[in-house]
């Protein structure tokens, strides 16, 4: 098993803004926590820093005045037209270095699909990446430039066929978008149901367009869907749909937003069944491009991608957190020195309200 595992100390550069729920410092932290862990210098894997993407690469799916607008708002520079593409104040704020972040994002999700394409490695993991709102003229949900399209499309000019795999809280709108009318990408997506939260998109009748029909697909979930009704649901689609279209390679964004003490969302999955998750998509996949993605309580994040990049390597990591990392956990406010979250139950009603939602939504 050869691995890669693309990150940048160049991450810590950027800041969305004090307030703002999409923290940066999550992916130094997660960093950290792999490297307590002895993660970040596995036999057969590799630590790769990604350069940025260039203008050329951007543009494959962001258009040529969006992309004008991103470089003028990033360097301080007037920019009029910043709110009719999405910027501003609240989800996608202007900052210093905004299109420097977002290439570099774009860069390392572009570098691990370079190296699954190639043959180089089987798994890549670029946990910076999986910003999948973002639109071809417009930012959207966080996201600037959507690196998950840009690593798709990276791996299907190499003649190989990609299953798209989205586990994050929020539906990939932008994902989806890109490729609702073309039958050579498969997209799947599970989430909050669309109604509940944003994007307000992602039910189970958007299924495609033209030759596109069937290749869209979606499941929407109840809040407080717990580990044992989504793990049901996605067993049931997920799997199967793979098996049918058989991808060469499979693009997963594992955002960990789904989790029961995220402050944005409603599922409530621990970090064990979110593994699960990961662990089948992993058996699924005969090569995987792994991006991360929301996940806005810090402790979440750096356990759950830990734990996916252990499972990526086939390496099961002890639950207690090493002695090294207590500092971060500390400052961090990590509730226990674990990778596993403690048992917790939901009133029957509650689990029987997501169940059958979650049963109607896979009929």
């Amino acid at each position: 098993m050869k691995t890669a595992l693309i990150y940048s100390e160049a991450y810590g550069r950027f800041d969305y803004g004090h307030d703002h729920p999409l923290r940066m410092e999550r992916l130094g932290l997660t960093w950290r926590l792999m490297e307590a862990y002895g993660l970040t210098g596995l036999p057969g894997s590799k630590v790769l820093a990604p350069e940025p993407a260039d203008e050329n690469a951007v543009g494959r799916f962001h258009t040529r005045e969006y992309i004008e607008v991103l470089k003028a708002a990033s360097s301080g520079a007037r920019a009029p037209r910043a709110a009719r593409h999405g910027l501003g104040f609240g989800d996608n704020p202007i900052f210093p270095g905004l299109w420097e972040a977002s290439c570099l994002v774009a860069g390392g999700s572009l570098l691990a699909a370079e190296l699954v394409a190639r043959g180089e490695v089987e798994r890549a993991f670029h946990f910076a990446g999986g910003l999948h709102h973002a639109f071809p003229d417009r930012a959207s949900g966080f996201c600037y430039v959507n690196d998950p399209v840009l690593a798709i499309l990276h791996v299907r000019e190499r003649g190989l066929r990609v299953a798209y795999v989205d586990i994050d809280a929020h539906h990939g709108d932008g994902v989806q978008f890109a490729f609702y009318r073309d039958p050579n990408v498969l997209t799947i997506s599970t989430h909050e149901r669309g109604d509940r939260l944003f994007p307000g998109t992602g039910f189970v009748e958007e299924s495609g367009e033209g030759p596109g029909v069937g290749y869209s697909v979606n499941l929407p979930l109840q809040p407080f869907t717990d580990d044992d009704v989504y793990l049901s649901a996605f067993e049931a689609v997920v799997p199967p749909l793979l098996r049918a279209f058989k991808p060469d390679v499979v693009v997963a964004q594992l955002g960990i937003d789904g989790h029961r003490t995220d402050p944005l969302t409603h599922l409530a999955l621990s970090v064990q069944g979110f593994i699960r998750a990961v662990k089948r998509i992993i058996e699924c996949s005969p090569r995987l491009v792994a991006l991360g993605g929301g996940g806005y309580d810090l402790s979440n994040v750096a356990r759950a991608w830990t734990w996916a990049w252990a499972a990526m390597n086939g390496v099961e990591p002890p639950a207690e957190i090493p002695l090294s990392f207590s500092d971060d956990a500390r400052r961090f406010g990590f509730t226990s020195m674990s990778l596993l979250d403690p048992p917790e139950s939901l009133p029957p009603d509650t689990r029987r309200w997501a169940g059958e939602y979650a049963e109607r939504q896979v009929e």
